[in-house]
């Protein structure tokens, strides 16, 4: 009992901090692109969390050692990034060559790409243990599919509004068949409006869809209170979880399209790196959902009394950090 109320507690401890962290997992991006032969130029873009820390400077790029500097660099920074460019003269072949990044911070990571003239694009997922990456000699799909795998399942997992949701709708529901059918209509919208949006047959404004995203948190959160003020009250989202989750999955769709947009997908393995990244979306949202029903199931043995009182504090909680977001949102 004591193990499941102090995760409780950590857990609602992290909901209350989410504020600062919303959806900001944006990976920063690095890519060396051949413009002529042996004429590249190295461009990359980094968020304001990758870039630096109150302890650590700013990253910096890392070139490839038979590349020498043509240019003076260029910097600039953005709202919540810092851009840059280098132009390079390499001799050939630059298999075995290292670029990147001299260092991430924290949980931070990156998509470094490399793409030559004549030969397919390497992609590469780049980490705090290893800011850098080889050139290959012959690209790896293994690789793209295993990154762009992670890259979904940590913005799930790590992008708190989508993962409020998936909490909110755990803790509506509570039963795991109905949670089944509704996390399918959850995947079956989000899915459709990623993969229209990311090959450019959809999209929406980014700004009004991040506030749809918090409304439907705060929407959740509402549904999980009133069923906690009166159990036999059959709400919406109680009676047809499944229509309110495709509902809000075809919002967020368009949100996982916004951040896969500011990553990129490698060339010529577009549609591979598209699925990897869903997949991935899923497999994160699976892992939520069998950890709460299992937190809740050890719950209502080990304390049924102080049950009530913990739902209720995390409808709270989850209502409070979505209405933020959505005033956020809304004025910001």
């Amino acid at each position: 009992m004591r193990g499941a109320l102090r995760f409780l507690t950590a857990l609602l401890a992290a909901l209350l901090a989410a504020p600062l962290a919303a959806d900001e997992l944006r990976p920063a991006v690095v890519e060396l692109a051949e413009r002529e032969s042996g004429q590249f130029v190295l461009e990359y873009r980094l968020p304001v969390a990758a870039s630096r820390s109150e302890s650590v400077p700013l990253a910096r790029p890392v070139v490839p050692e038979t590349c020498r500097e043509t240019a003076e660099p260029v910097r600039r920074a953005e709202p919540l990034a810092l851009i840059g460019r280098v132009e390079l003269a390499c001799e050939a072949p630059l298999a075995g060559q290292k670029f990147g990044l001299d260092a991430l911070t924290g949980n931070a990571d990156a998509i470094a790409r490399f793409l030559p003239l004549d030969r397919p694009a390497q992609s590469f997922r780049l980490t705090a243990a290893a800011p850098t990456a080889a050139i290959l000699a012959e690209p790896d799909r293994a690789q793209v599919l295993a990154d762009y795998f992670v890259i979904g399942a940590e913005h799930i997992l790590f992008g708190w509004d989508h993962l409020l949701f998936v909490v909110a709708l755990v803790l509506l529901v509570r039963d795991a068949r109905r949670i089944a059918w509704a996390a399918t209509a959850f995947t079956l919208g989000h899915s459709a409006t990623l993969v229209a949006t990311t090959l450019g047959h959809a999209g929406l404004p980014s700004r009004p869809v991040e506030a749809l995203i918090a409304l439907s948190i705060v929407f959740l959160a509402v549904e999980v209170a009133i069923v906690l003020r009166d159990p036999e009250r059959r709400s919406l989202t109680r009676r047809l979880p499944w229509l309110v989750a495709l509902g809000f999955g075809l919002v967020h769709g368009f949100g996982f399209a916004g951040a896969l947009a500011e990553i990129g997908l490698p060339p010529g393995e577009s549609v591979p790196a598209l699925f990897a990244f869903n997949i991935g979306v899923e497999a994160g949202q699976l892992v939520i959902v069998g950890a709460l029903l299992g937190l809740l199931a050890i719950l209502a043995r080990a304390a049924p009394r102080a049950e009530p009182g913990a739902m209720r504090l995390a409808a709270y909680a989850i209502g409070t950090i979505g209405s933020f977001w959505l005033i956020e949102r809304v004025v910001g």
